[in-house]
């Protein structure tokens, strides 16, 4: 017996204009440069970022935007970032070289992630990045690393909240006071100004209660620059109708997928409030009898940071694999075992032991009559659990070798967080498109 279901992806109208006008591009661009084939499209990130600032301007908020590096490597992002005139948050060497290379200014950098290395910390330090610091030892480090290179560091105090207590992340309340008394003795080198924290899951009332909890922090520093609060990331992206979401949750099922696999949860991929409809609920949220967080800071004079990853990435980016064979077992299992050229790596959701779950699209490479066609996506490893699309998925075309399948919205931590050489296979290419009525332009990802 086959269940198949149907659970359609959002489409950007630059996803519809690419597959309605250039699919003999696309199409060429993988012959040219191999599959699979990451497309992105930084012009979709550019109205992320006005649409988050947006919803600070119109909470009359002072706040500002940094990209979460982490979720996407492609040079591009950090340009738009630079264009944009926004921020980019790192966690490496490799992430800060890349962000000032690509025209951020150090002092639009925050530094963030556990035990940082003296490498990362000095180059931080040297162009006066802002710097979140994890732990008391990480503390003195910063102080002594200043000291020496008679800089005066820029901080942030990682707050880790009593509902993440477990977390290995970030300084407990015991810990922050210690920090806060060692940054007053040590004001010569050490300027704080101020906290962030970083929550998982995505409850936008828990995070305007913390955030509030940390405006009232800074107004105890007894620091004058002691003005701002970074609320971190974890704003959800919409990847299909909620509708259709919550439908499809109400009746999952372990039959739905090859070899009955199961899962133990999924990302929020219908959110009903998402991206910066996210930013709005936080800041509407009453903190306090009558004032909600924007009114706190407005009147406290604190400014507030987000990091959005995934948020900023929404729609700016599609993978695209070219099937290499198909097993078809419609008679025997009721739905096709298809092989794509790439792998389960090079869509990350595997990661978590979950699925992307949003339905690929199929662009055949010759006409053929349309007919239901039931399949599951494996990659071309050797390994059993190499599966790109667990799901049995309901296509409306048989599929065939040489025909393209289309991954949509995953430039968010999809693309590129599990990338591997694998069998030697090489690391796929990112193009960068740009669509102007009737033109696409298409370009390598580069610095240049």
């Amino acid at each position: 017996m086959t269940y198949s279901s149907s659970l359609p992806g959002l489409r950007h109208l630059w996803v519809e204009r690419l597959l309605e006008r250039h699919a003999g591009t696309l199409t060429e661009l993988v012959d040219g440069l191999g599959s699979p084939l990451h497309l992105v499209c930084p012009q979709v990130f550019h109205a992320n970022v006005e649409a988050f600032q947006h919803s600070f301007t119109q909470a009359q908020v002072r706040g500002s935007v940094l990209f979460a590096k982490k979720a996407n490597k492609a040079n591009c992002f950090i340009q738009a970032c630079a264009q944009c005139a926004i921020g980019v948050d790192v966690a490496s060497v490799g992430e800060l070289q890349k962000a000032l290379a690509g025209g951020v200014a150090g002092t639009d950098i925050g530094v963030s992630g556990p035990r940082k290395s003296d490498q990362l910390l000095g180059l931080g330090l040297s162009h006066q990045c802002l710097l979140a610091v994890d732990s008391l030892e990480e503390l003195l480090r910063i102080q002594q690393l200043a000291l020496s290179l008679r800089q005066r560091a820029r901080l942030l105090l990682r707050y880790c909240p009593s509902s993440q207590a477990h977390s290995r992340f970030g300084l407990n309340p015991r810990e922050c006071d210690q920090a806060l008394v060692f940054c007053r003795q040590h004001a010569a080198n050490l300027d704080l100004q101020g906290f962030s924290f970083h929550l998982g899951g995505y409850d936008t009332a828990q995070r305007a209660q913390v955030a509030s909890h940390l405006v009232d922090l800074c107004r105890a520093s007894e620091l004058d620059n002691c003005r701002t609060v970074n609320l971190g990331g974890g704003f959800a992206v919409r990847y299909v109708d909620p509708a259709q979401w919550q439908a499809f949750l109400a009746e999952d099922c372990a039959e739905r997928y090859h070899n009955d696999k199961g899962f133990a949860g999924f990302y929020p991929y219908g959110a009903l409030r998402a991206g910066a409809e996210a930013l709005d609920d936080i800041l509407a949220t009453p903190v306090s009898p009558g004032l909600s967080l924007a009114q706190k800071v407005i009147e406290h004079g604190v400014r507030l940071i987000i990091e959005p990853g995934r948020a900023l990435l929404d729609q700016a980016g599609i993978s695209v694999f070219r099937v290499q064979g198909v097993k078809d077992r419609t008679a025997s299992d009721g739905y096709a075992q298809v092989t794509v050229q790439g792998s389960s790596f090079n869509l990350s959701e595997q990661w978590f032991n979950s699925e992307f779950l949003p339905d690929p699209l199929l662009l055949p490479a010759s006409p053929r009559p349309r007919s239901p066609f039931v399949a599951c996506i494996g990659g071309a490893t050797c390994l059993e659990s190499d599966m790109l699309t667990w799901r049995k998925v309901a296509f409306d075309y048989p599929i065939q070798a040489g025909d393209l399948l289309i991954y949509l919205n995953t430039a968010g931590y999809q693309m590129d967080s599990n990338e591997s050489p694998f069998h030697e296979a090489p690391l796929p290419h990112k193009v960068v498109l740009e669509l102007r009525n009737p033109h696409l332009r298409w370009k390598l990802d580069s610095l240049a």
